[in-house]
């Protein structure tokens, strides 16, 4: 009796890299991220960041740094402002949600690009 052939598709499944610890790679890159206190900005600051944000608007290309709650960390996005909310207090870069709390400097790069 022949041997029947393996599909190609199931022959690509052999040579797959197989990953025993499964997850341990993830788990590896979380513990080496550095996690942070936010820090506290002074009321000078405050009112400096404040002016800024008053001075944006939707379509600017910004270069922003915010604390992420989420992996306790400071983060750097740049990308054009697509949204801002000043009653909910958040804006977004692009899809990125941003509590506007959480901000610690917003740098400006180009005029606005609707205009």
């Amino acid at each position: 009796m022949p041997k029947s052939k393996m599909p190609i598709s199931q022959r690509a499944k052999i040579f797959m890299p197989f990953d025993a610890l499964k997850g341990f790679k993830d788990a590896l890159k979380e513990k080496e991220k550095i996690k942070v206190l936010k820090k506290e900005l002074s009321d000078d600051q405050k009112e400096e960041l404040n002016s800024k944000i008053r001075e944006i608007i939707k379509g600017d290309m910004l270069t922003i740094v915010y604390y992420c709650q989420k992996d306790k960390t400071y983060l750097n996005v740049t990308g054009i402002l697509t949204e801002i909310n000043e009653t909910m207090r958040y804006l977004k870069i692009v899809k990125n949600k941003i509590a506007l709390d959480d901000i610690l400097s917003i740098k400006k790069l180009n005029e606005n690009i609707f205009e």
